[in-house]
């Protein structure tokens, strides 16, 4: 296939994602123009983790976004569908999966977490819930693996608030971004992916919509960057 198409099954997105690891997170820097790191930072800002609670990142790649959530004393898993996104992280952090040292990195499926009910104090998933085949299942097994009173935070590609910068923005994303790509040596393919499913992805209110029937609680949101990434955090009942 010469294009990535919306309708992948899991192992297709996983292997598109296993050829790009390599470049993944220079080129995510490149294309955000740096803004990634300032949404990693309201991100871990967000979640808040303090010491003696477990933050579980979903859809975490190669453990950058996981090292944030532990500055304040908290321990943090990262978990990935991607075994090359997680190959890599290992190997950058310059130890062993499940060594116990430093931050754990786990195989698992979103909608098939390998972890218990009421395991965590926190989940989070940043740009990885598009992803996702089935969005509210993989919601629900968040839910289940959050604590009673735990928290959710969404951090995902959304939809432009400032209408004459949203012609600009989808005209960048759909002809401009994979050619930047594959000038770093990345999967351009993967990047047409990318583009194609923040296109096709609900707005705000949707999101938090669907965030609610999974049987999360009070949900709100906080546009990033005019919009193009929106945070959602949620809380589970106590």
């Amino acid at each position: 296939m010469t294009r990535a198409q919306l309708d992948k099954q899991p192992d297709q997105v996983a292997a598109m994602f296993d050829r790009t690891a390599r470049r993944y997170d220079l080129v995510n820097d490149v294309i955000s123009l740096g803004q990634v790191r300032l949404w990693r930072r309201a991100v871990a800002a967000a979640v808040d983790a303090g010491p003696g609670e477990v933050v579980l990142d979903l859809g975490a790649g190669t453990g950058t976004s996981t090292d944030t959530f532990t500055t304040l004393g908290a321990r943090a898993i990262a978990c990935d569908f991607s075994l090359g996104m997680l190959s890599t992280g290992v190997r950058r952090h310059g130890g062993n999966a499940l060594s116990g040292e430093g931050v754990p990195f786990v195989a698992g499926d979103a909608l098939r977490l390998p972890f218990a009910d009421d395991a965590f104090d926190a989940v989070t998933i940043s740009v990885a819930l598009r992803n996702v085949h089935d969005t509210e299942q993989a919601l629900r097994e968040m839910l289940r693996v959050t604590r009673p009173g735990g928290r959710l935070v969404v951090m995902e590609f959304s939809h432009v608030t400032v209408g004459a910068f949203d012609t600009v923005y989808r005209e960048y994303l759909m002809r401009l971004l994979p050619r930047v790509a594959k000038v770093f040596g990345s999967n351009d393919d993967s990047y047409e992916y990318l583009a194609e499913s923040i296109r096709a992805w609900p707005d705000q209110p949707t999101l938090a919509e669907t965030i609610r029937r999974a049987g999360w609680e009070r949900v709100a949101w906080r546009n990033l960057t005019m919009g193009i990434v929106a945070m959602h955090r949620a809380f589970k009942a106590g």
